[in-house]
C-alpha cells in the first residue's frame, strides 16, 4: 500500500511540473520549455516560424534552422538538396529544397522576403549535424531580407509547440479511440 501511495504521489508530482510554463535560463540566454517526452532550450535571441524554423541574425542578413521540435518529427537526417540558387528572389512560403528524415521528407521553406545567400556547405559533410546541434552549426541556408511578420519570439515559439503537442495528444487519443471500437 505504502509503494502505491508513493508512486501515486510520484506520478501527481510529474504531471505538476507538465504543465509549468517555459522557464528563462539566464545563464544561457535561452528559454526552456519541456512538455511531456520532449525538452529543448531555446535562444532568446532567435525568431520563429510557426512551421518550425528558426532564424538567427547574422551580420548581412538571417542564419536558418529547424528547430529541435522540427529535427524530432524527421528522425535522424539522411540527405537534403536545395532546388534554389544563390542571389535568386525569395518569398514567404516559396520552397527552396527538401530535407529527407528516417522519419519523414519535408520541405524547406522560405519565411522571408529577400535574397537566398546559400546553403550550409558543412551539411554535404555531415548532414547530422542538423540533428546533433540544430541551433549552432545545423543551419540549413542564408538569407538577406525582411522576415515574415508571422515569425514570433521564444515564448511565443513556446506558446507554437504546445498547441502543436495539444494537438498531437488529441490526435492518438481519437486514434486509440477509433481502435477499440
Amino acid at each position: 500500500m505504502r509503494y502505491w501511495r508513493a508512486l501515486h504521489i510520484q506520478i501527481d508530482v510529474l504531471e505538476f511540473f507538465e504543465e509549468l510554463p517555459p522557464v528563462v535560463a539566464d545563464s544561457k540566454k535561452t528559454l526552456f520549455f519541456k512538455r511531456k517526452h520532449f525538452a529543448t532550450h531555446l535562444p532568446l535571441n532567435y525568431r520563429y516560424s510557426p512551421s518550425h524554423f528558426w532564424a538567427k541574425q547574422i551580420e548581412g542578413g538571417w542564419q536558418v534552422g529547424f528547430t529541435k521540435f522540427a529535427t524530432r518529427m524527421l528522425g535522424d537526417m539522411v540527405d537534403h538538396d536545395f532546388d534554389i540558387q544563390t542571389e535568386a528572389p525569395v518569398v514567404p512560403g516559396q520552397i527552396l529544397g527538401w530535407v529527407e528524415g528516417f522519419k519523414a521528407i519535408s520541405d524547406l521553406y522560405a519565411f522571408s522576403s529577400g535574397k537566398f545567400k546559400g546553403a550550409n556547405m558543412a551539411l554535404k559533410k555531415d548532414i547530422s549535424l542538423i540533428s546533433k546541434q540544430p541551433y549552432d552549426e545545423g543551419w540549413l541556408y542564408e538569407v538577406k531580407g525582411q522576415l515574415d511578420n508571422k515569425c514570433v519570439d521564444a515564448e511565443g515559439y513556446a506558446a507554437i509547440l504546445n498547441q502543436t503537442i495539444d494537438k498531437m495528444l488529441e490526435q492518438q487519443q481519437a486514434e486509440k479511440g477509433e481502435s477499440i471500437e
